[in-house]
């Protein structure tokens, strides 16, 4: 008997941890977008609105439209998952619109003050993310049109867009992490504040890449 408790011990314990990383992420990716948003001092410059959009858009409403299908951390578990399907439609658009202004705002800020485009990783890495996470968005048209999925098994579709949304998030994050090397923001804060700021994307990638490794990566081995 002793044997099996400690493995229900632990199964419990391991669930706890899941709910409460998923429950901390919701406040995390709040507060860290709220914090860029008070340090970018929106509106002083075309430069203000890009750190914002961004990390609107890969912090919050990525996260909140991955998190929607969490079993442990969605804010509407109990929504039907076509209800939770359309939010997470809405919130990716939301996205992808945010992140396309984000990169406006650099593109035109450097015009502005005539520098080179895409000089640094953290811009050639965003140019990636930019363009990956608008052919994720349109490749999943034929999961909201079933009749654009021709010829295709929507079970298969749904695990390839599980994982491409995988990889678009991890880019988007992995952006975020450059930008916080950036000199504008190292110079804006001190060392603990930077350290503090780089566990909130990364909390988020662990969270994001445990939920969908769970619930649809394992999958794949009883479905094939």
């Amino acid at each position: 008997m002793a044997h099996k408790k400690q493995p229900e011990s632990e199964s419990r314990l391991y669930a706890f941890i899941r709910k409460a990383s998923a429950v901390l992420t919701h406040f995390v990716c709040f507060g860290f977008t709220v914090f860029i948003a008070l340090l970018s001092r929106l509106g002083t410059s075309w430069f203000s609105w890009h750190p914002f959009f961004m990390t609107l858009a890969f912090s919050f409403f990525m996260t909140e439209a991955i998190l929607l299908f969490s079993p442990e951390g969605s804010p509407i578990k109990s929504f039907s998952h076509s209800t939770k399907g359309g939010i997470h439609r809405l919130l990716q658009g939301l996205c992808v619109s945010c992140a396309v202004l984000g990169f406006a705002a650099i593109f035109y800020n450097k015009h502005l003050i005539d520098k080179p485009h895409f000089t640094s990783w953290h811009g050639l890495l965003g140019l990636l993310t930019i363009c990956v996470v608008v052919a994720q968005s349109l490749a999943a048209m034929p999961l909201s049109y079933p009749s654009l999925a021709k010829g295709w098994s929507l079970a298969k579709l749904k695990r390839y867009h599980a994982a491409s949304g995988l990889i678009t998030y991890l880019l988007g994050s992995a952006s975020l992490l450059l930008g916080l090397c950036s000199v504008w923001f190292t110079a804006s804060v001190r060392e603990y504040t930077w350290y503090l700021s780089a566990l909130c994307p990364a909390l988020g990638a662990f969270v994001i890449m445990n939920q969908v490794s769970r619930s649809y990566m394992a999958k794949k081995r009883f479905q094939s």
